[in-house]
C-alpha cells in the first residue's frame, strides 16, 4: 500500500464522488450564511439560485434513487394534521414518498374511529387519495363521516377537466353542495357574498412556519429530530390555544359591554317615562 496517497473512505472509481461529499458537508463550507434559518424558497442575491422542479400536487411523486450511501438516507417529508384554528393534532415522517396510501394509513392512525373523525379533511391530493381510497376499499369505511376536499391554494393546480376533483373535492362549491364550507356573508357595504367557513390553508401555514428550521432539522438524527420538532410543535399548539382564548375572552367582554349599554339605555327610558 502506498502511503502517499491519502486516506480515503471509498475506492479509485467513487472517491471523486467522495471528495465531493467531504466538500459540502465540510465545516467551512457550512459556515456562516449557509447555516442560518432561511424562510422557505428564500434565496439571497449572493446565493446561487436553487433550480428544483415543482412535482404537481394531481400527480403521484417517484421515489428518487439514491447516488450513493456515504451519508445517512434522509425522510422524504414531515407529514402534519392541524385544526382550521392552527391547532396541531398530528404529524409523522414519510420515509420515501407522500403516497396516497401512506396518507390514508396516517388518518387512519390519527382517527382510529368513527367518532373521531372529522367531516372534512383538506389535502393538496385529495383526489388522489379519494380515488386510492375508492380503489382499496378503504372508502366503504370513509364516506360514512368524511369527504376529502383539496386546499383553496393548490385546487387552481388542479385540472379543470378532472370530474372527481372537480365535484366531489372542490372546497368552495356553489351550489349548495357542501353548505358548511360556504356562507353567506356581507362586505362594508351591505352587500352579499360568499366566504369560505374554515381556513384551509392550516396546514399549509404551519408547514411555512416549519420551513424556517429546515437548515437545523435536517442535520439531526432522529432522536433530536422527534424531540425538537414534537416540542416545537407543542408550543405553538399552546400558543394558538392562549390566542384563541384571548379572542374569546375579548369578544365576550364586548358582548358583555354592548348588554350594560343597553341595560342603561333602558333605565333610561324607564325613567323618562315615569
Amino acid at each position: 500500500m502506498n502511503d502517499r496517497l491519502p486516506k480515503s473512505q471509498a475506492c479509485e472509481q467513487h472517491k471523486p464522488e467522495w471528495d465531493k461529499y467531504l466538500y459540502q458537508h465540510s465545516r467551512q463550507n457550512l459556515a456562516r450564511i449557509k447555516r442560518k434559518l432561511q424562510r422557505p424558497a428564500e434565496n439571497a442575491e449572493w446565493n446561487p439560485a436553487v433550480i428544483e422542479t415543482v412535482q404537481p400536487h394531481d400527480e403521484e411523486a417517484p421515489e428518487v434513487a439514491r447516488k450513493h450511501y456515504f451519508g445517512p438516507a434522509r425522510f422524504y417529508c414531515v407529514e402534519t394534521i392541524c385544526a382550521p384554528c392552527g391547532v396541531v393534532i398530528g404529524w409523522d415522517k414519510f420515509a420515501k414518498s407522500e403516497s396516497p396510501t401512506k396518507i390514508l394509513n396516517f388518518l387512519n392512525t390519527t382517527y382510529p374511529t368513527q367518532d373521531s373523525r372529522p367531516d372534512y379533511i383538506c389535502i393538496d391530493k385529495a383526489c388522489l387519495v379519494l380515488r386510492t381510497a375508492v380503489t382499496n376499499n378503504s372508502w366503504d369505511m370513509w364516506h360514512q363521516t368524511t369527504r376529502f376536499i383539496v386546499d383553496s391554494y393548490h385546487y387552481t393546480n388542479h385540472s379543470a377537466k378532472d370530474t372527481l376533483c372537480s365535484t366531489w373535492c372542490n372546497p368552495a362549491p356553489t351550489d349548495g353542495s357542501a353548505p358548511n364550507l360556504v356562507v353567506m356573508a356581507r362586505d362594508k357595504k351591505g352587500n352579499l357574498y360568499w366566504k369560505r367557513a374554515f381556513n384551509t390553508q392550516a396546514c399549509e401555514q404551519l408547514n411555512s412556519w416549519l420551513g424556517g428550521f429546515e437548515s437545523i432539522l435536517k442535520r439531526m438524527t432522529i432522536g433530536n429530530f422527534n424531540w425538537f420538532l414534537h416540542t416545537m410543535l407543542f408550543y405553538h399548539t399552546r400558543y394558538v390555544i392562549e390566542k384563541q382564548k384571548r379572542k374569546q375572552d375579548k369578544k365576550q367582554s364586548n358582548l358583555n359591554g354592548s348588554d350594560d349599554d343597553d341595560s342603561d339605555d333602558d333605565s333610561d327610558s324607564d325613567d323618562n317615562d315615569t
